[in-house]
């Protein structure tokens, strides 16, 4: 049983220590001659790994080469080949989590949906199993909402077109669809925390944000919301310039760009958690809570088509399509969330760049684009680009790519699959050039997205869907 929860943890490619600060060419630079015989235990590597992480102060980047050294050289070939992946991210992180969902179900006989909401309240898969196997449904049902740690998400799926978004629905709510940064805060007092969409804790880079719901009508909350940077006539800054805001806790960048939130869910509200409750209930509660900060948005919109023009002539990207009836469930739910652009964008993994020609020779410039494989396979590529790419851009890849390099030849740069762009295009069509079957029309790159990993990209699935369009 000691060995679930990080087995678990590293069939996903996720130690549960989270990162422990040690580079690929470092670790590269440690691999010695490996064991002729496997020793190594699951507890013991996850202990290991743990006096890695916490080691700290004077001599601790020796401390952690020498501890690292020491493992690997008790590690056959395989097991080093494993380590090495499993500590810079090659494994991709979070990939396989639909898999260990249902591999947690059947092993322990409990309801897949159940797995996958105690996986949603609790954070991760590795204490989930644990309590699985330990207690089966009666500890799962134990997962609560607790203030203080964070929810994973709820996520919006594609629509082809507003009217598609709305059929069906009775009295869809129609929302702007800001181009943000997801936020997550919870109140208990006067303690606030904020996190971001990767449930990672910002409190102190965004204060004015942590003020702001600390001065909410309530005694605790939990608020899932957009918040952006806005220039003096309140149209959206670019989304670049509200993403540096989470890398910082200058005060003086606090003071010269200023978050405004845009709140558009409540999961709790004065001890009374939401999230087995319609949305149609939560947006009572959030407007009550939030007042003014809840996002422009309308019930049963007689105009839907108003409404997102409105969206963009205000600068924001579109508009989400919301069931009312439908209750807060972490990851895409079907039709439960749609959004409506009128552009055409995908979130990719970027696999390699090439060496560029004429004005950028120098620069790592031309993008290999690989789709999500939903079933935790290598990302599937479908198209390259060097559309779109800024100066900036092209100075900051050339900078970066080498530190993800798992491989390179004369023209090209292989990249561990770990950054995320959004790419804008026409379409997609069939081809036999890429391994996917498909191609992309006219991309274009529009921004990298530091917000998500590689387990957040579109699937080849969500990819070959626009065929239809």
């Amino acid at each position: 049983m000691g060995e679930l929860a990080p087995t678990v943890a590293f069939l996903t490619g996720a130690p549960t220590q989270g990162r422990i600060g040690v580079g690929w060419r470092t670790l590269r630079g440690l691999l010695g001659r490996p064991a002729e015989t496997p020793t190594l235990t699951v507890a013991e590597v996850d202990t290991h790994l743990g006096d890695v992480a916490t080691t700290s102060g004077s001599g601790s980047a020796a401390r952690r080469s020498e501890l690292l050294s020491h493992l690997l050289a008790r590690a056959t070939s395989a097991e080093q080949d494993f380590l090495l992946r499993l500590l810079t991210g090659e494994l991709r992180q979070g990939a396989l989590e639909g898999v260990m969902i249902e591999a947690i179900a059947t092993a322990t006989g409990v309801p897949g949906d159940l797995v996958r909401r105690a996986v949603m309240l609790s954070g991760g898969l590795a204490e989930t199993a644990a309590a699985a196997a330990s207690g089966g449904r009666e500890a799962l049902l134990a997962f609560r909402l607790e203030l203080g740690r964070p929810v994973r998400p709820m996520l919006a799926s594609p629509a082809e077109s507003l009217d598609q978004a709305v059929e069906g629905i009775a009295e869809p709510i129609v929302e702007y669809k800001l181009d943000g940064a997801r936020i997550q805060v919870h109140r208990d007092g006067d303690e606030v925390h904020v996190y971001t969409r990767t449930l990672r804790e910002v409190t102190r880079q965004v204060a004015e944000l942590a003020d702001l719901v600390r001065g909410l009508p309530c005694a605790s909350v939990v608020l899932d919301g957009e918040t952006l940077a806005l220039t003096d006539d309140g149209r959206p800054r670019p989304f670049q310039e509200t993403m540096s805001r989470f890398g910082s806790t200058r005060e003086e960048q606090v003071k010269a760009l200023l978050l405004r939130p845009y709140f558009f869910d409540c999961l709790h509200l004065d001890g009374t958690d939401l999230l087995d409750a319609s949305l149609r209930e939560r947006r009572e509660a959030l407007h009550r809570v939030a007042g003014e900060h809840v996002i422009p948005g309308e019930v049963a919109p007689s105009d839907p088509a108003a409404l997102l023009e409105s969206s963009l002539d205000a600068g924001h990207e579109g508009v989400m399509v919301k069931d009312p009836d439908t209750p807060y469930a972490a990851g895409r739910r079907g039709r439960a969330w749609l959004k409506v652009k009128p552009s055409h964008t995908l979130d990719l993994v970027v696999l390699a760049a090439e060496w560029g020609h004429g004005r950028r020779t120098g620069y790592l410039s031309n993008l290999h684009l690989g789709a999500r494989d939903p079933d935790g396979g290598e990302p599937i590529m479908v198209g390259k680009t060097f559309k779109g790419l800024t100066d900036e851009l092209l100075e900051w890849q050339t900078r970066r790519f080498p530190e993800l390099q798992r491989g390179s030849d004369d023209w090209t740069v292989h990249l561990r699959p770990e950054l995320v762009v959004e790419i804008e295009l026409d379409g997609v069509q069939t081809s036999t050039r890429y391994p996917g079957g498909v191609a992309l029309r006219f991309a274009r790159v529009l921004r990298y997205r530091p917000d998500k990993e590689a387990a957040d990209a579109d699937t080849i699935d969500a990819v070959t869907a626009m065929l239809r369009g």
